[in-house]
């Protein structure tokens, strides 16, 4: 009698500590459930921040000056100041975004002192991403624009050997991202020219 009380004893041990174990089974498969859990979710925040400050981040484009020659420049002297010429130029479009950057047309001036003295067309176009889009134009410039009273500095920069010129311009167009994300982007040109007259050729370009 006492060895079958022990025996059911012994069993109802192993029973509880049978349970005890599944017990304890399920409470670290639930744990590690959270924890996987918790591990996708802050993987995730990491990757939509890597995208937000890499891929997503739309950077304004460039537009700049690029090479310029001129195979037609003509100048008067100090006393009678008057410039002609053209000028072949190459108009860079920089584009540093994932995702391609597409342009409307516009016109690109130059100016002498605040004074148009000529514009050329920038058509429509696109720079991929990562890329620069390379757009070649011909203008052609004159003095005859000019007042009476632009006499003295044009007759003085002529004087001096170098002719400084300025160009504006203004892209609007939008970036592609993911195939489907377009943002508004506006790039602007403003170049400093000064250009060598006896050289007939540029002296010091300055972008910003």
């Amino acid at each position: 009698m006492a060895e079958k009380m022990e025996q059911e004893a012994i069993n109802e041990q192993a029973r509880s500590d049978e349970e005890s174990c599944g017990v304890e089974s399920k409470e670290l498969r639930r744990k590690k459930r959270i924890k996987c859990i918790v591990s996708f979710i802050i993987v995730q925040i990491i990757q939509t921040l890597i995208l937000s400050l890499t891929v997503m981040r739309v950077r304004t484009p460039k537009v700049r000056l690029g090479t310029v020659t001129f195979p037609n420049l003509v100048t008067g002297t100090e006393f009678i100041p008057y410039f002609d010429l053209t000028m072949m130029a190459q108009i860079k479009v920089k584009n540093r975004n994932f995702g391609p950057y597409k342009f409307e047309s516009t016109n690109a001036t130059f100016t002498f002192q605040g004074v148009t003295v000529g514009h050329v067309l920038i058509p429509e176009g696109k720079a991929g991403f990562f890329s620069t889009e390379k757009v070649s134009v011909t203008l052609n410039m004159s003095s005859n624009v000019l007042m009476p009273s632009f006499s003295r500095s044009l007759g003085s920069e002529l004087g001096a050997g170098v002719l400084t010129l300025n160009s504006q311009a203004k892209l609007s167009g939008k970036v592609t991202l993911m195939l489907v994300i377009k943002k508004k982007r506006s790039a602007q040109m403003n170049c400093t020219l000064a250009i060598n007259l006896s050289a007939k050729a540029i002296q010091d370009l300055n972008c910003r």
